[in-house]
């Protein structure tokens, strides 16, 4: 097995990645250029993740597995016309690992009553599992 890398998902420039912490937690950014061993910039871009062009440190990144064939440091301008074209939002909306997210965040905003119904019907549907079941 020399030789052969167990990673798939390298910091590079054209990466997109989810920022796990800070205010911009939760949004989608795509890496554009290496700073050191430990930061790199990144841009969502604004107009299209609500992300602006800034310093990030790699330890609040998760890294996803899409990759876009940029150049580092390129204008937002390239960057957008890449996500475009290779309709990696659609892809990425598209994993199980964004439905979880997106679950998540729809499940933070309820209201009580919209709790109260969901606990209500997960208790209708085990009463009418456990009659399923009693059946047999």
């Amino acid at each position: 097995m020399a030789g052969v890398s167990m990673f798939k998902r390298f910091v590079e420039p054209g990466r997109l990645a989810l920022i796990t912490f800070g205010p911009c937690a939760g949004k989608m950014c795509t890496i554009v250029d290496i700073v050191d061993q430990k930061r790199v910039v990144v841009d969502g871009p604004e107009s299209v993740t609500g992300v602006r062009r800034h310093m990030m440190p790699i330890k609040r990144l998760s890294l996803t597995d899409f990759r876009m064939k940029v150049k580092r440091g390129c204008r937002e301008k390239t960057l957008k016309k890449a996500l475009t074209e290779g309709e990696i939002m659609k892809k990425w909306e598209a994993t199980s690992w964004a439905k979880k997210l997106k679950t998540q965040e729809t499940r933070k905003n309820m209201t009580d009553f919209e709790r109260f119904k969901v606990m209500a019907a997960k208790q209708k549907r085990s009463k009418e599992v456990k009659k399923a079941l009693k059946k047999k």
